[in-house]
């Protein structure tokens, strides 16, 4: 009963090991994210922030002089640490992401390929 246009049995078993492997591989990836501690600064070092890989807050650590120097220059210090904690964080996260998808070739609409 051949001739129905489909790819042969290896090819589809193939195909179903490969998925398999990569959304083991993706389990993986996102448990790895989820337990890094990826750390931004303010430009003076006073103000820092972590998140996880997966871009979640963990802790905030302010010096207590900057705390002296008034609202505003928290509120500045405090956004500069979190935008570089978050740039990290997001590039993190895509460097794993192609590292994962690497050998795959992936042409999906929508998604610069």
């Amino acid at each position: 009963m051949a001739g129905f246009g489909l790819p042969n049995f290896g090819q589809l078993t193939e195909a179903f090991r490969k998925a398999q492997q990569i959304q083991q591989d993706a389990q993986k990836l996102q448990e790895e994210l989820d337990g890094m501690e990826i750390e931004g600064s303010s430009e003076d070092g006073r103000a820092s922030i972590w998140l996880s890989g997966n871009q979640q807050p963990l802790r905030v650590r302010l010096d207590p002089a900057l705390l002296s120097e008034g609202q505003e220059v928290c509120e500045t210090a405090t956004l500069q640490a979190l935008q570089a904690a978050y740039e990290a964080s997001t590039s993190t996260m895509k460097e794993r992401m192609e590292e994962l998808t690497g050998g795959l070739n992936l042409n999906l609409p929508g998604m610069g390929g």
